[in-house]
């Protein structure tokens, strides 16, 4: 199975006074440099899905795939699917920009949780659907749910697998939504 990835880079970062998550520095990265240097070896190809001027993210190498709808992370989600579909490829892992502690091995785990069906990750507990494998196949019905104005994803993933990385500390998952958060994430790397 041919699995391609999509960093999805959307987000208005408001709890970050309105900074580009993706080109905020974290250990004098970029945060979508880590998810690149993460999420790349694990794929057959990867992508961005941003909005706006692509050029600001033209460092990265990437594709960067607007949405039509610009509704969030299942539009980007979306539009992932139609890039892999066009190029052959059966299913996209999709991870948020914010989460640079990605795990390594999130591809393998989440196409074993789910055999190859919608997968999504779970840590702590709590699930996070935007740490997902999504089947091309799922196309059709997830543009069918945005053109009827279901836009979350929890929503959308209802039911899928579940790969869980409780065990693995920090938290693979962790959000960086604020300024603490990125904080925090520059001591847990310093501490590495």
């Amino acid at each position: 199975m041919q699995i391609f990835g999509v960093v999805l880079c959307g987000g208005a970062g408001r709890r970050m006074g309105g900074a580009d998550k993706a080109r905020l520095l974290l250990a004098g990265q970029p945060l979508v440099t880590h998810l690149q240097d993460r999420l790349e070896p694990q794929v057959a190809r990867l992508a961005l899905s941003a909005n706006g001027d692509p050029a600001r993210l033209s460092f990265t190498g990437l594709p960067v795939l607007p949405d039509d709808v610009g509704a969030g992370p299942l539009a980007g989600i979306l539009a992932a699917l139609d890039w892999a579909a066009a190029a052959g490829a059966e299913a996209v892992v999709s991870a948020a920009v914010d989460t640079p502690f990605l795990p390594c091995d999130l591809v393998p785990r989440l196409w074993l949780a789910g055999e190859g069906g919608l997968a999504v990750a779970r840590c702590g507990g709590r699930l996070h659907p935007t740490a997902g494998l999504w089947p091309v196949s799922l196309r059709a019905a997830l543009r069918a749910e945005l053109e009827a104005g279901q836009f979350k994803v929890m929503a959308f993933a209802e039911g899928a697998a579940v790969a869980d990385f409780s065990a693995e500390t920090p938290d693979p998952f962790l959000n960086l939504n604020t300024p603490e958060d990125l904080a925090l994430a520059e001591r847990a790397l310093a501490e590495t």
